[in-house]
Formats: structure tokens, sequence, C-alpha cells
């Protein structure tokens, strides 16, 4: 079987055996199909292999070196197990990393009450002016705070997904893994079974949560333009994105004293090592909080320096 074949079988098995979504498809196919012609699609051998590397390494940050060497690892991993292959030529291959740790960006916390506490105190006038969509608007920043769920997970919520009965979201989450989320607010859960009463109609042709003014789904795109307008119209100057929401509601959680394993299960991370990045921005707050709490700052210590 020629490789190309052997890659089309690897990503069909991807998509219908492991159900990945698009965008992970897209990136195995494009990361796959570089490799392939850095190889000239012959079999690589070691030394060909290493070049690869260093060619990656050249090209693009360690965080994408990585990410494409893991496509092709298990690209090679799926030939192996399906016994296509003898032995996976990168099992000798070692490659180290050294990644700058990046920390999440995060939204102050009063700014997240002035944007809400703005969109609800516009909601009566603007629906008084026929905007319906302001109840949705304010219903999808709602959820994303309330959940800390992906953009395109609260964008592609499909009706049957939403129980307002008991204020429980089931999102698909990366890889088509599922997870459900408990709203603990009692008014986010009003303002979500109201929203969802005013656009029964729309939303049950449509089939999806949040609608746009097409009765269709509201794309992620919409979502982030949204969130940009209301935004700048509550005097907030920072450019505040959809996942930003995601950090501040794992950050703040962590601060409150939530286990770690427990906001990992919430965001639906497959690794707690990628939850443990939210420590290290909750630390910066207890050092705040040390600074400018700590019993010794009113404790009268003569100094001898």
């Amino acid at each position: 079987m020629e490789i190309q074949q052997r890659v089309k079988s690897y990503l069909e098995y991807c998509e219908f055996r492991k159900q990945l979504d698009g965008k992970t498809l897209k990136a195995y196919r494009i990361d796959l199909r570089q490799y392939l012609t850095f190889m000239d699609q012959k079999e690589p051998s070691k030394e060909q292999l290493e070049l690869y590397i260093t060619d990656l390494h050249k090209k693009y940050k360690q965080k994408t070196v990585k990410r494409k060497l893991a496509s092709v690892k298990a690209f090679y991993n799926y030939l192996e197990e399906e016994e296509i292959i003898e032995e996976n030529p990168f099992r000798n291959i070692k490659v180290k990393f050294k990644e700058n740790i990046i920390l999440p960006r995060i939204i102050p916390r009063d700014e997240i009450e002035r944007l809400l506490n703005y969109m609800h105190s516009h909601l009566r006038e603007e629906r008084k002016k026929g905007n319906k969509y302001w109840l949705r608007d304010l219903a999808v920043i709602e959820m994303f705070f309330a959940t800390g769920a992906r953009v395109y997970e609260i964008s592609n919520i499909r009706a049957d997904c939403v129980d307002l009965g008991s204020g429980t979201i089931r999102f698909m989450g990366k890889g088509g893994k599922e997870r459900y989320v408990q709203i603990g607010e009692p008014s986010v859960i009003r303002l979500l079974r109201e929203y969802s009463d005013e656009n029964r109609r729309e939303i049950r042709k449509s089939g999806y949560f949040f609608i746009n003014q097409r009765g269709e789904r509201f794309t992620e795109q919409s979502v982030r333009l949204m969130l940009k307008k209301h935004t700048k119209q509550a005097g907030i100057d920072r450019n505040i994105t959809p996942h930003m929401f995601r950090h501040s509601f794992a950050t703040y959680l962590i601060e409150e004293g939530v286990d770690i394993s427990c906001v990992q299960q919430i965001l639906g991370h497959s690794s707690i090592k990628t939850t443990q990045i939210y420590i290290h921005v909750a630390a910066r707050r207890q050092a705040e909080i040390l600074r400018s709490m700590h019993p010794r700052n009113q404790m009268k210590i003569i100094s001898a320096a």
C-alpha cells in the first residue's frame, strides 16, 4: 500500500472510529502532507527524521513543532498497531522541548461585573425598542462565565442539550467528548429560560439553542463580534475574547479553593497538566493577597537595618 493511501486510511480511522472533530482532522492532514513532502513520499531513515525535526525547529515555534511531531508519531503508531509496519521509525528518536510557560490572560473581576451590570441594566430598555437579540447576547455572555465553555461549544449547543429544569448543559468538547456542566446561579437559569421561551419556534426549527437573526446557528465569529461590541459599549478598554472567560472561570474557581481535578472535569481537559496552568495564575492573586493582607503588615517591628 502506498504511503498516500495509508494516510487516507488513517484519517478515515480518526474521523469515523475515533470521531475527532474537523479542526483536529484538518491539522493532522496538513501536518502529514508537510511531512510526506519533506520525505518525498519515501520511507524515512533515522537520519532523514533528524533532518525533518531540525527543519521544523527552523520554521516554527516549540509548541507548533511539538504538535506536528505528535501528528506524525500518531500516524506511525496507527500503522504499527495495524501491523502495516513492523516498527515505528520514531521509536528511537528523542526530542526534548524547552517551552516558556505562557500564562493565560484573564478578565479582572471588576470588568466582568461591569460588563454584566451594563448588559442587565439595559435589557429592559433594549427590549422596549424591539431589540430581542440583547437578551440572547446577555444569555451567551452569562453562559460563558457560568460554565467556562469554549466558544465553539456554546455556538454549537443543540437545543436538546440544555435542561433548563435543572440548569444542566451537555457540551460536546474536543474529540467528540461529552461532559455535563451544572449552572449554579438561579438567576442565570431564569435568564436562559426567558431567552428560550422567547425564541422557542426558531430554536425548534434550527435545532440550535443560540440562534441569529436568520433563525440559524449563532456562529463563533458572530459571538466574538458581539462580545467585542458590548465590551466597548460598557466602557471597557481591554480586548476581551470568549476564551478569556474560560481562563477567568478556571482561575477564579481555583482561587476560591476548588480542587484542581474538579476544575479539570468541568473544563473537559483530558490531562490535569493542561489545567495546572491556572495554578500559576491563581498564585499571582495569592501574592497580592499576602502583600496587602498578611498580618505582619499590621505588626510594629523595629528593623535593625
